[in-house]
């Protein structure tokens, strides 16, 4: 069975950092590119960022350019999101996803909240 467990979030002040995780299990983690979505309240599911299969292509979102950084370590089955400089708008339930075979998984989340 396809799983994706998020970890990694927390309160955090503007300005700050947070590495989010997701750890994948079920499916071969190294043949598929992995996606960092995040969903803010009363809000759509907004893409954040994605990472082709070898981990050396990553694309970002035009909010997280410049301060967000994906990754992903095909040994471990994770792939991570370093998230610096952290902006109240950031605040949100970030869930990693992946397609297989047509079907779309994506895991619980992790909430990312602004305390200030």
């Amino acid at each position: 069975e396809v799983q994706l467990v998020e970890s990694g979030g927390g309160l955090v002040q503007p300005g700050g950092s947070l590495r989010l995780s997701c750890a994948a299990s079920g499916f071969t983690f190294s043949a598929y590119p992995m996606n960092w979505l995040r969903q803010a309240p009363g809000k759509e599911a907004e893409w954040v960022s994605s990472i082709n299969k070898g981990g050396n292509t990553p694309t970002y979102s035009a909010s997280a350019k410049g301060r967000f950084t994906i990754s992903r370590d095909n040994t471990k089955n994770i792939v991570y999101l370093q998230m610096n400089n952290l902006k109240p708008d950031d605040t949100a339930v970030y869930f990693c996803r992946t397609w297989i075979h047509g079907n779309n998984w994506r895991g619980q989340g992790t909430q990312v909240t602004d305390s200030s």
